[in-house]
């Protein structure tokens, strides 16, 4: 869907829903309304599976030669503890909100969060 409207100069702008999606919100500088919190573009715009590609070819390099092992459980652990961390406090620590959220089973969300020592 096709949005028009007016910025601020009152120029003609035309975007859509994608654009509509919230930027992040940094504490600090006072905004027009007066707020404390200012609404800024994130730093990169690398999708998460670049970032991902980039520390992966960063840690092989720096293992010089020396045997790598079980790389595919270390990729896991690295990713899925942050996501239920943030998942589990964007939820509040509701289990049912997260494990929708996620796509998983309450169940199967107790027993990760079980593993990496995460508690709601």
């Amino acid at each position: 869907m096709t949005r028009a409207g007016t910025d601020t100069a009152g120029t003609d702008t035309a975007g859509t829903d994608d654009d509509l999606a919230p930027a992040p919100v940094h504490p600090g500088t006072k905004t027009a309304h007066g707020g404390d919190f200012q609404v800024v573009q994130a730093d990169r715009a690398e999708p998460l599976s670049k970032c991902v590609q980039d520390a992966l070819t960063t840690y092989l390099h720096h293992m010089d030669g020396h045997r790598v092992v079980d790389l595919h459980r270390l990729v896991l652990e690295e990713v899925e503890r942050p996501l239920f961390e943030t998942v589990m406090r964007h939820a509040e620590g509701n289990l049912t909100l997260a494990a929708q959220m996620l796509g998983l089973t309450r169940s199967t969300l107790r027993k990760r969060l079980t593993h990496y020592g995460i508690t709601r």
